[in-house]
This record gives C-alpha cells, structure tokens and sequence, in this order.
C-alpha cells in the first residue's frame, strides 16, 4: 500500500457558504474523525487531495497528514468523498484517522489475470463483485485482490473462499458467494439450438 504526504489547513467555519468559497478557490472542504476525538473540519488544497489519491491504491492509500495542529503527522485513509455529478470534480471529503496498529475495514478492487478456458470455448465471462470488502492492519491493505481465471471453465464460478490472499488480510463476504463466472449454454441447449438451426435452414416443402 502506498503512503502520501498531504497538507490540512484547519478550519473554525463551516456551512455550504464557506464550502462554496472554499472550492472557488481550488480547496477541498473536509473532515477528520477517528476513535477518541471530535470531527474536525479542514481545507485541503485540491492538488494536493489528487496527488493523495495517486496510484493503484487510490483512496485506500495511507495518508500522513501534514499540518492541522494536533492533527500534524496522524495517519489517515479517505474515507468517503463526493463529487460533482457532472464534472467529477471533489466537492468534500472525509478523513479517517487510524491507528497502524488496529485493524480496519476497507473495499479493494477484483483485478482478473489471464483468459478464462470456458470463454475461448465461446462462453461469457461475468464479474459479480468489481470490489470486495477485507479486513485487515492499515499497512496490509492490498492495492487489489488479484484473481487467476485462466482454468475457470465454461458454466464454473470461482468463489470467494476459493482466492487466495496476502499474509493478514480477510476478506468479510460469504465464501460460497461467486465472484467471477463463465456462463454458457449446456450441451443439450447447444444441440437444441442446432437443431432449430437446422429445421430453418432446410428448404420449404412445396405446397400441394
């Protein structure tokens, strides 16, 4: 997992009127919680929130936080951010100040290696879960969970007890749930279908 630096400036005055200076002058309105503490609003600069974000591990990164007082040197992850529906831009976002040595709970994206058998043999390949939830300590947070399908044949899931992980970390869906899948026909609608194929393609009986 990545580490970042990033900068927080503390801030006394909240509102959706200091939130709109804010972003007009490229900062991030946000927010830092965590165990023991009071929720504290900051402004971050908004370069400064897309280069913390850099990365395959994006918003899972660990981020050392720089400034803010009594904040100065916390770790953190990002916790939840919303965007403008539009532009995509950030218009909040909510810092989550953790302990490296207690565990959390996170969602990690599925990244699928190689070409399923069963879909060179014409079938179709089907991603349940594009992410799944772990648990684990903040330093084993994986950038992703990395899945061979290249035996998985033609009507087979790959389940989640069945993925193999790094050292720590647990994943917290149920492992009979399937994550990836090849679907295909059976070989008795396969034949059902060619023979259907067949009656249209034969030449018409002349009428009597």
């Amino acid at each position: 997992m990545q580490q970042k630096l990033m900068n927080i400036e503390l801030r006394s005055k909240t509102g959706k009127g200091v939130s709109r200076q804010l972003r007009n002058a490229d900062m991030v309105p946000g927010v830092v919680y965590g165990k023991g503490m009071d929720p504290v609003a900051v402004s971050i600069k908004y370069r400064d929130l897309q280069d913390a974000l850099a990365g395959e591990g994006g918003q899972n990164n660990l981020i050392t936080l720089v400034g803010g007082g009594s904040l100065d040197q916390s770790m953190a992850i990002i916790a939840d951010m919303q965007r403008d529906a539009l532009r995509g831009t950030y218009r909040h976002v909510d810092l989550h100040r953790i302990n490296m040595n207690e565990k959390l709970r996170v969602t990690v994206p599925v990244i699928l290696k190689g070409t399923a058998a069963g879909v060179k043999e014409g079938g179709l390949l089907d991603l349940a879960h594009h992410e799944l939830h772990v648990e684990c300590l903040p330093g084993n947070i994986p950038d992703n969970i990395e899945i061979d399908i290249t035996n998985l044949q033609l009507n087979h899931s790959i389940h989640i007890g069945e993925i193999p992980l790094p050292d720590g970390v647990k994943l917290l869906e149920n492992p009979k749930t399937p994550v990836v899948s090849v679907l295909g026909r059976t070989k008795e609608e396969a034949e059902e279908d060619a023979a259907a194929a067949a009656a249209a393609a034969a030449p018409a009986e002349p009428a009597a």
